[in-house]
């Protein structure tokens, strides 16, 4: 089996046994590696030369892999990454920043997220495309941005109910946490009344939402990165509590997350040490990822082969779970990437020169720098 590595791709996989492939998505296209008996990566095939891919996901029933691209639109191929074509029929949007798919009703749905905020829908494994439009009517949507240029809000991340497929959960880069109980033909913001607020910390500081995952033994229970922190919901969305680390900055920016399906209550935070805004004049992100073992308590900054200090951002993560143990892989907006084993105690560099592994206009900070 393959997965993938990506910014905004499926992040959390589960297999019998390790995978031999890992594909990542990088600045300049697709790169894959292949795991040798010795246990070492090494790179076997490059795809989709110049495109700089925002996600990865792999559709299992019909075989396919799908790669999003920033200004790229949506790209499939049917025989293992070999070849590809574009499939983007319908989508007048071609930044694409994220991609999911799921099973609804015996049918399979792919999804695809875009600058400006609009979400995209195909039933048909990416022949054709049609918008979930209401996904825009919710009352928060003339307030959506991003403090960047052009100042246009983002899908950024796609994820499921792990126990309903209908229910769909979008995080909208900077405007809300969305989520669908009827498959995107209406959404609910959960971020806009109720949620928890600092005292010392303004309310909107929340909207900045990256990723969200739900605790598959309670879908009640939701966990998501944001700008200003890592936040969790025991009630469904409708209030907020933000959980810290003694070693995070007031402002640390944590945006990759993964957690083990089978123990959900192992998680992996990828966090810059302070906002992007500081990147370019310090010239560092002092990438770092962090576990938790108790759900999000408590966090462990990890080393064990990470650096001690990394100018860049870990701009991808992932987990596989392979049954008697998982594998965590994270990568930089410097080009590297690596694998985490043990329990994320031990890290191999696998590669360290490959194009830069980012949400679009992130590794430009630090290049100028």
């Amino acid at each position: 089996m393959a997965i993938g590595l990506s910014h905004g791709g499926n992040n959390v996989y589960s297999s019998n046994e390790p995978s031999r492939q890992l594909w990542v998505g990088t600045k300049d296209g697709l790169v894959l590696f292949e795991r040798a008996d010795d246990g070492r990566w090494r790179e076997a095939h490059r795809a989709l030369r110049s495109e700089h891919i925002s996600s990865i996901i792999f559709e299992r029933t019909s075989g396919l892999m799908f790669a999003g691209a920033f200004f790229g639109s949506v790209h499939a191929s049917a025989d293992g990454g070999k070849t590809w074509e574009r499939r983007d029929n319908g989508i007048p949007i071609h930044d694409v920043y994220s991609m999911a798919s799921n099973v609804v009703g015996g049918k399979v749905r792919v999804y695809a997220g875009t600058q400006p905020a609009h979400l995209f829908c195909s039933e048909d494994l990416g022949q054709h495309w049609t918008e979930l439009p209401a996904l825009r009517s919710v009352p928060s949507t003339p307030n959506w941005s991003f403090p960047a240029p052009p100042h246009i809000a983002h899908t950024k991340f796609i994820t499921f109910d792990p126990r309903d497929s209908s229910t769909i959960y979008a995080c909208i880069e900077q405007g809300a946490l969305l989520k669908s109980t009827d498959s995107g033909k209406s959404w609910a913001e959960l971020n806009t009344v109720g949620f928890f607020r600092d005292k010392d910390r303004p309310a909107e500081h929340f909207y900045d939402v990256h990723k969200a995952l739900i605790d598959p033994r309670d879908p009640k229970k939701i966990f998501v990165t944001g700008g200003a922190g890592f936040y969790v919901s025991s009630d469904g969305g409708s209030r907020w509590e933000r959980w810290t680390s003694p070693d995070w900055a007031e402002d640390v920016y944590p945006d990759g997350f993964v957690l083990n399906p089978r123990n959900p209550d192992v998680m992996f935070v990828a966090a810059a040490e302070h906002n992007p805004t500081t990147w370019r004049k310090s010239a560092y992100a002092g990438g770092r990822i962090y576990r938790s073992n108790n759900g999000g308590k408590n966090w462990q900054r990890l080393g064990g082969g990470l650096p001690e200090s990394l100018k860049h951002e870990f701009g991808a993560l992932c987990l596989e779970d392979w049954g008697d143990s998982y594998s965590v892989f994270g990568a930089t907006t410097g080009g590297e990437v690596y694998c985490g084993d043990a329990n994320g105690e031990r890290w191999t560099l696998i590669a360290s020169d490959l194009a830069p592994i980012s949400k679009k206009g992130h590794e430009r900070l630090l290049a100028a720098s």
